[in-house]
Protein backbone atom coordinates (compact mmCIF):
# COMPACT_ATOMS: atom_id res chain seq x y z
CA UNK A 1 0.00 0.00 0.00
CA UNK A 2 1.47 3.29 -1.03
CA UNK A 3 2.45 5.83 2.11
CA UNK A 4 -0.46 8.35 2.49
CA UNK A 5 0.94 11.78 2.48
CA UNK A 6 0.01 15.20 3.98
CA UNK A 7 0.76 17.56 1.95
CA UNK A 8 2.30 20.89 4.83
CA UNK A 9 3.53 22.65 2.36
CA UNK A 10 7.11 24.55 2.58
CA UNK A 11 8.05 27.92 3.98
CA UNK A 12 10.17 29.45 0.94
CA UNK A 13 12.65 32.21 1.84
CA UNK A 14 12.01 35.23 0.14
CA UNK A 15 13.90 37.73 2.18
CA UNK A 16 16.68 40.38 0.22
CA UNK A 17 19.30 37.80 1.87
CA UNK A 18 18.18 34.73 0.20
CA UNK A 19 17.74 36.33 -2.74
CA UNK A 20 20.75 34.92 -5.37
CA UNK A 21 22.06 37.45 -7.32
CA UNK A 22 23.74 36.16 -10.62
CA UNK A 23 24.29 38.23 -14.29
CA UNK A 24 21.00 37.60 -15.09
CA UNK A 25 19.16 39.75 -12.37
CA UNK A 26 22.05 42.15 -11.30
CA UNK A 27 20.65 44.97 -12.96
CA UNK A 28 17.26 44.45 -11.09
CA UNK A 29 18.64 44.41 -7.78
CA UNK A 30 20.46 47.40 -8.13
CA UNK A 31 16.88 49.22 -8.82
CA UNK A 32 15.39 47.79 -6.09
CA UNK A 33 18.40 48.76 -3.42
CA UNK A 34 17.78 52.34 -5.21
CA UNK A 35 14.26 52.74 -3.43
CA UNK A 36 13.23 55.32 -2.58
CA UNK A 37 15.69 57.21 -4.91
CA UNK A 38 13.99 56.17 -8.21
CA UNK A 39 13.64 58.85 -11.01
CA UNK A 40 10.04 58.24 -11.28
CA UNK A 41 6.40 57.38 -9.52
CA UNK A 42 7.75 53.75 -11.16
CA UNK A 43 9.66 50.84 -12.10
CA UNK A 44 8.92 47.74 -14.41
CA UNK A 45 10.49 44.59 -13.85
CA UNK A 46 10.08 42.01 -16.58
CA UNK A 47 11.30 38.88 -17.72
CA UNK A 48 10.15 35.34 -18.15
CA UNK A 49 8.03 32.88 -16.27
CA UNK A 50 9.61 32.22 -12.43
CA UNK A 51 12.70 34.10 -12.95
CA UNK A 52 12.94 35.76 -10.16
CA UNK A 53 10.58 39.24 -10.68
CA UNK A 54 7.93 38.09 -7.60
CA UNK A 55 11.09 37.26 -5.24
CA UNK A 56 12.17 40.36 -5.96
CA UNK A 57 8.40 42.04 -5.63
CA UNK A 58 8.48 40.27 -2.27
CA UNK A 59 11.76 41.92 -1.15
CA UNK A 60 10.53 45.46 -2.44
CA UNK A 61 7.12 44.89 -0.26
CA UNK A 62 9.32 43.95 2.47
CA UNK A 63 11.27 47.33 2.72
CA UNK A 64 8.64 49.77 1.63
CA UNK A 65 5.21 47.88 3.15
CA UNK A 66 3.51 47.57 -0.30
CA UNK A 67 0.28 46.32 -1.31
CA UNK A 68 0.13 43.70 -3.60
CA UNK A 69 -2.15 43.73 -6.31
CA UNK A 70 -2.89 41.35 -9.67
CA UNK A 71 -4.86 43.03 -12.49
CA UNK A 72 -8.50 40.90 -10.85
CA UNK A 73 -7.79 43.17 -7.87
CA UNK A 74 -7.70 46.58 -10.48
CA UNK A 75 -10.68 45.81 -12.59
CA UNK A 76 -13.80 48.31 -12.15
CA UNK A 77 -12.56 49.55 -8.77
CA UNK A 78 -11.94 53.30 -7.79
CA UNK A 79 -8.40 54.12 -7.60
CA UNK A 80 -8.63 55.33 -3.75
CA UNK A 81 -10.42 51.67 -2.75
CA UNK A 82 -7.52 49.99 -4.73
CA UNK A 83 -4.81 51.54 -3.01
CA UNK A 84 -6.67 51.02 0.46
CA UNK A 85 -4.90 53.71 1.50
CA UNK A 86 -1.35 52.64 0.62
CA UNK A 87 0.85 54.98 -1.87
CA UNK A 88 3.50 51.75 -2.33
CA UNK A 89 1.81 49.67 -4.60
CA UNK A 90 3.46 45.95 -6.65
CA UNK A 91 0.89 45.50 -9.69
CA UNK A 92 2.73 41.62 -10.39
CA UNK A 93 1.23 40.71 -14.20
CA UNK A 94 0.92 44.67 -15.22
CA UNK A 95 0.51 43.30 -19.22
CA UNK A 96 -2.63 41.54 -18.20
CA UNK A 97 -4.20 44.31 -17.03
CA UNK A 98 -7.62 44.19 -19.18
CA UNK A 99 -8.81 47.41 -17.68
CA UNK A 100 -6.55 50.17 -18.90
CA UNK A 101 -8.84 52.82 -17.63
CA UNK A 102 -8.32 51.64 -14.29
CA UNK A 103 -4.89 51.21 -14.09
CA UNK A 104 -4.34 54.51 -15.43
CA UNK A 105 -6.08 56.60 -12.90
CA UNK A 106 -4.56 54.17 -9.95
CA UNK A 107 -1.15 54.85 -11.69
CA UNK A 108 -2.26 59.07 -11.48
CA UNK A 109 -3.57 58.60 -8.22
CA UNK A 110 -0.47 56.97 -6.81
CA UNK A 111 1.60 59.23 -8.55
CA UNK A 112 -0.18 62.47 -7.44
CA UNK A 113 -0.25 61.19 -3.92
CA UNK A 114 3.52 60.82 -4.20
CA UNK A 115 3.27 57.24 -4.20
CA UNK A 116 5.43 54.52 -6.57
CA UNK A 117 4.22 51.71 -8.52
CA UNK A 118 6.68 48.49 -9.26
CA UNK A 119 4.93 46.52 -11.67
CA UNK A 120 5.92 43.13 -13.06
CA UNK A 121 5.60 41.72 -16.82
CA UNK A 122 7.19 39.51 -19.18
CA UNK A 123 7.48 42.05 -21.32
CA UNK A 124 8.81 45.74 -20.97
CA UNK A 125 5.88 47.85 -22.12
CA UNK A 126 7.02 49.36 -25.02
CA UNK A 127 6.08 45.80 -26.18
CA UNK A 128 2.32 45.81 -24.33
CA UNK A 129 -1.09 46.36 -26.31
CA UNK A 130 -1.78 48.90 -24.54
CA UNK A 131 -5.09 51.11 -26.70
CA UNK A 132 -4.87 53.73 -24.18
CA UNK A 133 -2.30 56.62 -25.93
CA UNK A 134 -2.21 57.76 -21.94
CA UNK A 135 -1.84 55.16 -20.17
CA UNK A 136 0.77 53.57 -22.99
CA UNK A 137 2.84 56.81 -23.14
CA UNK A 138 3.07 56.72 -18.74
CA UNK A 139 4.08 52.90 -18.33
CA UNK A 140 6.93 53.74 -21.37
CA UNK A 141 8.12 56.75 -19.66
CA UNK A 142 8.76 54.27 -16.68
CA UNK A 143 12.27 52.97 -15.84
CA UNK A 144 12.16 49.13 -17.48
CA UNK A 145 14.66 46.68 -16.50
CA UNK A 146 15.54 43.04 -17.43
CA UNK A 147 15.87 39.67 -15.28
CA UNK A 148 17.13 36.87 -17.60
CA UNK A 149 17.31 33.57 -18.23
CA UNK A 150 19.56 31.99 -15.72
CA UNK A 151 23.01 30.56 -16.19
CA UNK A 152 23.95 27.55 -14.92
CA UNK A 153 25.47 28.83 -11.79
CA UNK A 154 22.19 30.34 -10.80
CA UNK A 155 20.65 26.94 -11.89
CA UNK A 156 22.63 25.38 -9.41
CA UNK A 157 22.33 27.81 -7.01
CA UNK A 158 18.72 28.19 -6.72
CA UNK A 159 18.14 24.05 -6.78
CA UNK A 160 20.25 23.99 -3.30
CA UNK A 161 18.46 26.66 -1.81
CA UNK A 162 15.09 25.28 -2.48
CA UNK A 163 16.23 21.72 -1.56
CA UNK A 164 17.38 23.83 1.86
CA UNK A 165 13.66 25.48 2.30
CA UNK A 166 11.86 21.81 2.32
CA UNK A 167 14.87 21.16 4.42
CA UNK A 168 16.04 17.92 1.91
CA UNK A 169 19.88 16.65 2.24
CA UNK A 170 21.26 16.14 -1.24
CA UNK A 171 24.47 14.94 -2.16
CA UNK A 172 26.93 17.13 -4.90
CA UNK A 173 26.21 14.25 -7.14
CA UNK A 174 22.47 14.71 -7.24
CA UNK A 175 22.92 17.92 -8.37
CA UNK A 176 26.00 17.44 -10.66
CA UNK A 177 23.23 15.22 -12.45
CA UNK A 178 20.49 17.61 -12.79
CA UNK A 179 21.62 20.75 -13.23
CA UNK A 180 23.28 20.42 -17.57
CA UNK A 181 19.59 18.27 -17.82
CA UNK A 182 17.56 21.19 -17.04
CA UNK A 183 15.16 23.19 -19.33
CA UNK A 184 16.99 26.75 -18.41
CA UNK A 185 13.85 27.73 -16.02
CA UNK A 186 13.60 28.66 -12.80
CA UNK A 187 10.31 27.06 -13.13
CA UNK A 188 11.61 23.82 -13.89
CA UNK A 189 13.70 23.85 -11.06
CA UNK A 190 10.91 24.11 -8.59
CA UNK A 191 8.98 21.41 -10.11
CA UNK A 192 12.57 18.64 -10.06
CA UNK A 193 12.78 19.88 -6.67
CA UNK A 194 9.31 19.48 -4.96
CA UNK A 195 8.87 15.90 -7.50
CA UNK A 196 11.43 14.79 -5.73
CA UNK A 197 10.34 15.44 -2.67
CA UNK A 198 7.32 13.96 -3.08
CA UNK A 199 8.99 10.62 -4.43
CA UNK A 200 11.30 10.79 -2.00
CA UNK A 201 8.90 10.86 1.17
CA UNK A 202 6.20 8.13 -0.67
CA UNK A 203 9.39 5.29 -1.39
CA UNK A 204 10.87 6.65 2.13
CA UNK A 205 13.81 6.77 0.14
CA UNK A 206 16.88 9.32 0.04
CA UNK A 207 17.27 11.61 -2.85
CA UNK A 208 19.97 9.84 -5.13
CA UNK A 209 20.75 9.70 -8.64
CA UNK A 210 18.69 6.93 -9.47
CA UNK A 211 15.54 8.90 -8.16
CA UNK A 212 16.58 12.08 -9.70
CA UNK A 213 16.91 10.13 -13.35
CA UNK A 214 13.09 8.94 -12.52
CA UNK A 215 11.60 11.88 -11.25
CA UNK A 216 13.62 14.38 -14.45
CA UNK A 217 12.15 11.70 -16.79
CA UNK A 218 8.83 12.24 -15.39
CA UNK A 219 8.38 15.87 -14.88
CA UNK A 220 10.02 16.17 -18.17
CA UNK A 221 7.34 14.16 -19.93
CA UNK A 222 4.66 15.90 -18.08
CA UNK A 223 6.03 19.26 -19.61
CA UNK A 224 5.92 17.74 -23.42
CA UNK A 225 2.53 16.43 -22.88
CA UNK A 226 1.43 20.09 -22.19
CA UNK A 227 1.85 20.22 -18.48
CA UNK A 228 5.27 22.75 -17.98
CA UNK A 229 5.52 24.14 -14.86
CA UNK A 230 4.34 27.20 -13.69
CA UNK A 231 5.36 29.68 -10.87
CA UNK A 232 8.02 32.85 -9.49
CA UNK A 233 11.40 30.85 -8.34
CA UNK A 234 14.75 32.16 -6.78
CA UNK A 235 12.20 31.35 -4.13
Amino acid sequence: MAQMLLDLGHRAALGREDFLVAPSNRDAVAWIDLWPNWPAPGLVIYGPEACGKTHLAEVWRARSGARRLTPPDIAGREAPAITGGALTLIVEHADRCTDERALLHLFNYVAGQGGTLLLTAHTPPAQWRTALADLRSRLTALPAVAVGAPDDALIQAVMVKQFADRQIRVSPEVIAYLVPRLERSLATVRAVVAALDTAALAERRAVTVPLARQVLERVTAGMRSGGGPDGEANR
